[in-house]
C-alpha cells in the first residue's frame, strides 16, 4: 500500500469518526464491553467452555466506570438502557461465582452501588 493510499484510507477514517455522535461511540463501547463480558460469563449459548470470571471482573468493572461517568451526558435513556445490561451482568456474575463476593465488592459495585 503506498504512503499515499495510507493518508488517503487515514482521512477517511477521521472523516467517518467526525460524524458519529458521542452518544453513538459511548453506546458502542458499552455493548462491547458488554458483549464480551456475556461471553466471559459463560452466556453464550454453546461456548460456555470460554466462561473466565476474572476477565469478566474487569470488563464489567470497565462497563461500570463508562455507564456511571458517561449517565449524565448520554440522556436517561440511554443510561437506562446501559444500566439495566450492566445490573444483568453483575448479577449474571454473582450466580456464576462459586463464592459470590460479599455485598458491594461485586464487579463495578464500588460505583453502582451493590446489586441484588
Amino acid at each position: 500500500m503506498s504512503e499515499h493510499t495510507h493518508d488517503d484510507v487515514t482521512q477517511q477514517a477521521v472523516r467517518d469518526i467526525a460524524e458519529v455522535n458521542a452518544v453513538e461511540v459511548i453506546t458502542t463501547a458499552a455493548v462491547h464491553l458488554m458483549s464480551a463480558a456475556a461471553v466471559k460469563l459463560g452466556l453464550a449459548e454453546g461456548e460456555e467452555h470460554l466462561t473466565d470470571l476474572d476477565e469478566a471482573r474487569k470488563l464489567i468493572t470497565a462497563l461500570a466506570g463508562l455507564v456511571v461517568t458517561s449517565a449524565p451526558d448520554i440522556g436517561n435513556q440511554h443510561a437506562r438502557s446501559l444500566r439495566d445490561g450492566l445490573r444483568t451482568l453483575q448479577l449474571a456474575f454473582r450466580e456464576a461465582s462459586v463464592i459470590p463476593d460479599a455485598p458491594g465488592e461485586g464487579p463495578g459495585e464500588k460505583l453502582t452501588g451493590a446489586v441484588s
